[in-house]
């Protein structure tokens, strides 16, 4: 389970001020054909617990929306969310638009908390524009890079269904717009929406001219 160890270290180093600004940053939706990345960062106070907060690809659903709704409304927590959506990640490439979204919570939080250092999932984020480190598999080793990734989940997955009902024929309900079977075939029947990534080759197949 994640703990607080890499935060508590950061500010040992004297990498940040204080714990209270230690962020941790992860995303959800990087790999799917169509809807948002979405990003989420996150501030824990000192000492914080939750027995069921972990990395959110290991927990259900149900528990996932459960350990949101406690971090959303816990006053002590600050936290930022948001997405790059289907136009950006065309324009940038899907890491690029990642890493765009990713630098707009750590500069939301900055600018409410003042000078943040960043403990990032995967890899080391080139030029962030702030102090950060990568840590592999963070979700599941950080307490609060597995905060983000709830945030991160929960809200790209109610932003789908929102697409669903939009777009019933696509059942974004079902696959939240990875390129399950059910997905690609609907693809296929009825073209890309306006939220399909039009640079992921499924996508691109069905937009490139007859010659």
């Amino acid at each position: 389970m994640p703990d607080l160890s890499f935060e508590e270290s950061v500010v040992e180093r004297g990498d940040a001020e204080d714990f209270s600004c230690v962020v941790g940053i992860d995303e959800a939706g990087r790999g799917p054909l169509a809807g948002p990345v979405s990003a989420a960062a996150v501030i824990l106070p000192r000492g914080y617990e939750h027995e069921l907060l972990d990395d959110s690809k290991k927990i259900s659903e149900k528990k996932r929306e459960k350990i949101y709704e406690d971090l959303v409304g816990d006053e002590r927590i600050l936290w930022a969310h948001s997405f790059a959506e289907a136009d950006e990640v065309d324009r940038l490439n899907v890491l690029g638009a990642t890493h765009a979204a990713m630098g707009r919570v750590a500069e939301e939080l900055s600018v409410r908390v003042g000078s943040i250092y960043c403990l990032i999932d995967g890899l080391a984020v080139k030029n962030f524009p702030f102090a950060s480190e990568g840590i592999v598999k963070g979700d599941g080793k950080s307490l609060s890079i597995a905060a983000a990734s709830i945030i991160a989940k929960v809200t790209r997955d109610r932003k789908m269904l929102e697409y669903a009902e939009e777009f019933p024929e696509y059942g974004f309900e079902r696959h939240k717009g990875y390129g399950t079977k059910f997905h690609l075939e609907a693809l296929y029947a009825y073209g890309p929406t306006k939220i399909h990534r039009k640079s992921f080759a499924p996508v691109a197949q069905l937009t490139l001219p007859f010659d």
